[in-house]
């Protein structure tokens, strides 16, 4: 069973007759059908909503005699948010029809790799893999556990003064992967009077304090993500199947808003507007090809 089930509601999944009772339904009563003529067949790709923005994805072939075969399936959360919307580079995974996205963020510093929802979208397109695109991105992850922390207070003219910072660093930062030496120095120079500023306010401050949000990969699958984010949003939510609810936390992290999803029981503390989700995810995401320019 895929791990991942737990974080939209589907905790109760033990054995692999669960489980193939939960995709009969799916096969049966698909909430979206999305095909593509693949060499074994006609790659299908059944989507259905078990909670709001959130299910699961069954991909496999049809074969020639309408059998339908089973590949492989996944969760899903979708987000309305626009999160990206740099170039975005697709690969296909070694094993499976599965493929990941990859796009460079300034606002992250990092390659954003991410799992792709909407493959058959992709495929229908015909491009060929490692090439970028320019499109729309919108966020999401699954999380296995969590914790709310506190805010950090923010009053609106800091808020002015850490926007302006955060601008001028990603221009020095683009200007710096062209080759401009100046901007190359200048974000030197601040690395090292932000490392000594830290290592002076660690010292009577909270680590936590001194740190509002962060990004950082996690482990060895490249679509897993240490973050911490504050909190703009937020709902309770519950599957239709299960029963059980979960949380769909609408996240700020470095700037870009990605929505969260994560079983009820799983998050330690009480979500509110304002406060910090602190927790790995699985990274996923769905990009608006037909944006392409």
């Amino acid at each position: 069973m895929h791990r991942f089930l737990r974080s939209i509601g589907f905790s109760n999944i033990y054995n692999r007759q669960d489980m193939d009772r939960l995709l009969g339904i799916i096969l049966s009563q698909p909430d979206i059908r999305k095909q593509t003529q693949s060499e074994s067949g006609v790659y299908t790709e059944l989507r259905k909503e078990f909670a709001r923005n959130a299910g699961i994805v069954v991909r496999g072939d049809y074969d020639n005699k309408g059998f339908f075969h089973i590949e492989h399936y996944f969760p899903y959360l979708e987000s309305s948010f626009i999160s990206v919307t740099e170039d975005i580079t697709v690969n296909r995974r070694v094993d499976t029809y599965a493929y990941t996205g990859m796009c460079d963020d300034f606002r992250l510093g990092i390659s954003l790799i991410f799992y792709l929802q909407n493959a058959v979208d992709y495929l229908l397109l015909q491009w060929a893999d490692n090439t970028p695109h320019k499109a729309r991105t919108s966020l999401s992850g699954l999380a296995l556990q969590g914790k709310i922390l506190l805010g950090i207070e923010n009053n609106e003219d800091l808020q002015k003064r850490k926007s302006y910072r955060s601008h001028l660093r990603n221009e020095l930062i683009a200007m710096a992967r062209s080759g401009d030496q100046d901007a190359i120095d200048s974000l030197t120079v601040d690395e090292i009077d932000l490392s000594a500023q830290i290592s002076r306010r660690i010292k009577t401050e909270d680590l936590y304090s001194l740190v509002e949000t962060s990004f950082v990969p996690y482990g060895s699958e490249s679509d897993n993500y240490s973050i911490l984010g504050t909190i703009i949003n937020w709902n309770c939510i519950t599957n239709s199947f299960s029963g059980e609810e979960m949380y769909q936390l609408l996240v700020s992290c470095n700037d870009i808003v990605l929505n969260i999803g994560i079983n009820k029981k799983d998050l330690l503390g009480e979500p509110m507007i304002g406060r910090r989700f602190k927790g790995i995810i699985w990274m996923q995401g769905e990009v608006d090809f037909q944006k392409v320019q």
